[in-house]
């Protein structure tokens, strides 16, 4: 056997054997993924850093209590004053309680020890029954379910049958009909959002080989690297190493399906273009390969840095997904560039019926490369005029950026569709106070707790504030000489303010006071995620130029792209902040929005740039700095147009989640993509390139030849 057949048999075998291993990888990580809600944490406790005071709140309160619970706010209600009836049919409905059927057991297998006291509203319309669920209800069982959702819906559907037959209506809201509406919109991350996002990259794929065969191997290769980033997290979540949630479950699958798709669009196009220049295959593979070893990685690396910024994040929410979202692109990294490559040796007969046939040197310099000639053309007629007309377009769109109203939302405004437990809200904030059964909680001495409640009570925005006591009228429950101290507030739209000023007046009698409760760790949320945008921003900025320098050997290049990946993500954000406030009327944004809007938009973002200038750093090495950027933009736009429509539709794919965050998301790293390929990308750079000149490449080797 000559040397020859025998390093095509090793190639072959080697080849069988890496798609093996991908097959195991697949087969263990696959069920995984099914497996990723069951290690799941959606507390807003579990969120805030430790000496948050409204954490440091709830530790205090579970001393004053046998175990945790969490309320289920029952609201019947009457278009008019409640009939003897109407009001004889929910007392008897609440009465029944403990006794009622669930799918597993009855309520009172879940219920908190204690009366199920039911307070009708003054207008006498509605009724207010607060069910307080012990812990039972929202652990998870051996298959890591937890049945508050089937509770929920089973208390649901019995009292919707009462109220219609007595001509009313009912809802259950509270922190755990809020919890349960939460799970049923993120119950759609394992399936739906999935299969929208494959679907997507799978019809685009199509449309861009206009092949039978190759798009389905580039969706596998995609779909083996979310098994890979998939199970690996699952299993770091499940050993308490990472804390995931459900946003950061939907981004690590929109993130490896997006990038792992990516990375094959460019090797699969140098790959063609590799075919039609070398007879064999294998060595057009492995031309390609290390042509664009060198791009990939950097822009994998660039990616991951820039996730992994949100480590100095002090949300625990933000900084977890910094290893999450890294992981999912190590593991797109190492499938581009292993199970893809062994896939593709294949042969040419994959990109059938369009196969690429070999074509002399002299032929193959006159290819046309269709509309990206035309681009190229257009933009080195007169580059000055393009970018710096583009510029100041781009900059009139982020003139509207501070207009995005990222101060933070209810928690009634999570939700983007109809919800059972925002309707019940409503109808709690119409005849009882917002803050009934979810009071605002003030930890403080027994000594000071006469001056606190007297302090408190005084505040803008607070109804009641009583001690907590062993039973209604009772003694004051006392700690270790502390006391409980609960204030209603009578609006949400007041709660912010209202725990501030709660805050000050406490802590001016007690320093030592703690103030808690949902709309206090709602407050340190929003304020600890608008600290992380002060902090992180720079920090990706600095490491993102740290990876461009590093790649192009140069200085000037790297501050360019930097400059246009900055001013690409703040016209989109200014979009954005149009569109929300004058289209969709969305009732404002969460602080986190525009943090992880950044970090995707900078760190992909700069992906299009990076595929762009080291393939114009190689052409130019050969032809010079005009014609080098300007044959890289023709060879390079094909590829890049099409990765960045896969990238833009797999994250409009986080809008089928009803959930307001994701959606707001969706919207702006998809058009923030699009626009950084269609127009940054494509007009933007390389008119800056061109006009700089050998300048661009400064102070590298290029820039003195």
């Amino acid at each position: 056997m000559s040397p020859a057949s025998r390093k095509s048999i090793f190639r072959a075998a080697g080849a069988i054997l890496v798609i093996f291993a991908w097959l195991g990888i697949a087969g263990i990580g696959g069920p995984a993924i099914g497996g990723l809600s069951s290690v799941q944490s959606n507390s807003q406790t579990a969120f805030l850093p430790q000496d948050a005071e409204s954490v440091r709140a709830a530790q205090a309160s579970a001393a004053f209590t046998d175990q945790q619970t969490l309320p289920a706010f029952l609201v019947f209600n009457s278009p008019a004053a409640a009939t003897p009836d109407q009001l004889a049919a929910w007392n008897g409905f609440v009465g029944a309680l403990p006794t009622l059927p669930l799918t597993t057991g009855t309520l009172a297998d879940y219920l908190a020890p204690g009366p199920i006291v039911p307070v009708p509203s003054a207008d006498g319309t509605s009724l207010l029954v607060v069910i307080s669920l012990s812990e039972a209800a929202n652990a998870a069982d051996a298959e890591g379910k937890k049945p508050l959702g089937s509770i929920v819906t089973d208390i649901r559907a019995a009292a919707d049958k009462v109220a219609t037959g007595s001509g009313s209506v009912a809802h259950v809201t509270g922190p755990a009909g809020l919890a349960a509406d939460l799970g049923e919109a993120f119950a759609g991350i394992d399936g739906i959002l999935l299969l929208v996002a494959l679907a997507a990259v799978l019809i685009i794929l199509l449309l861009v080989y206009r092949a039978v065969v190759l798009p389905f191997v580039v969706l596998f290769n995609s779909i083996c690297a979310l098994a890979l980033g998939g199970g690996l997290v699952y299993l770091l979540a499940d050993a308490d190493a990472i804390t995931l949630n459900g946003q950061s479950q939907g981004i690590l699958f929109i993130l490896v399906v997006g990038a792992a798709t990516d990375y094959g669009l460019l090797l699969v196009s140098r790959y063609r273009e590799d075919l039609t220049r070398h007879a064999l295959p294998r060595v057009a593979l492995i031309r390609a390969w290390n042509a664009c070893l060198e791009p990939i990685l950097a822009s994998g690396g660039t990616v991951i840095a820039g996730l992994l910024c949100l480590l100095f994040s002090s949300l625990n929410s933000n900084r977890s997904l910094g290893p999450v979202a890294a992981i999912g692109i190590a593991a797109a990294l190492l499938a581009a560039l292993t199970l893809l490559p062994a896939l593709l040796l294949g042969g040419r007969w994959l990109f059938w019926p369009r196969v690429p046939k070999f074509i002399a040197e002299a032929e193959n310099s006159t290819v046309s490369h269709g509309v990206w000639d035309k681009a190229a053309g257009f933009v080195g007629r007169n580059p000055r005029k393009i970018w710096i007309i583009t510029a100041v377009a781009l900059g009139l769109a982020f003139a509207a950026a501070p207009t995005l109203k990222a101060s933070g939302t209810s928690a009634t405004d999570v939700f983007v569709n109809p919800a059972d437990s925002v309707a019940g809200q409503e109808v709690l904030g119409a005849h009882f106070s917002d803050g009934t059964g979810d009071p605002v909680l003030i930890i403080t001495s027994e000594a000071d707790s006469a001056a606190v409640v007297g302090a408190v009570g005084g505040v803008n925005g607070v109804v009641s504030v009583d001690i907590k006591a062993d039973r209604p009228g009772g003694k004051p429950v006392v700690v270790n000489g502390l006391v409980e101290v609960e204030a209603t507030l009578g609006s949400s739209d007041v709660a912010e303010q209202a725990v501030r000023d709660i805050r000050v007046a406490a802590h001016a009698i007690a320093p030592e006071s703690l103030v808690g409760g949902t709309a206090a760790q709602q407050l340190d949320t929003t304020d600890t995620a608008q600290q992380d945008l002060f902090v992180i921003i720079p920090i990706v900025l600095l490491v993102v130029l740290l990876v461009l320098i590093l790649l192009l050997r140069s200085l000037v290049a790297p501050l360019l792209l930097i400059f246009a990946t900055v001013l690409s993500f703040g016209a989109s954000l200014g979009v954005a902040a149009l569109v929300f406030n004058h289209l969709f009327d969305f009732p404002g944004s969460d602080p986190a929005v525009p943090l992880f809007a950044f970090v995707f938009l900078v760190a992909l973002g700069v992906d299009y740039s990076i595929f762009l200038m080291s393939r114009a750093r190689e052409e130019v090495l050969k032809s010079g700095p005009t014609t080098g950027v300007l044959d890289a933009l023709r060879v390079t736009g094909g590829v890049i147009t099409s990765a960045g429509v896969v990238l833009a539709a797999t994250f409009a794919a986080l809008a089928v989640i009803p959930l307001l965050f994701l959606v707001q998301i969706a919207f702006i790293v998809a058009f923030g993509v699009l626009l950084d390929t269609l127009v940054v990308r494509t007009l933007l750079v390389p008119a800056l390139a061109l006009d700089l000149g050998k300048k661009t490449w400064w102070p590298s080797a290029i820039s003195r030849s």
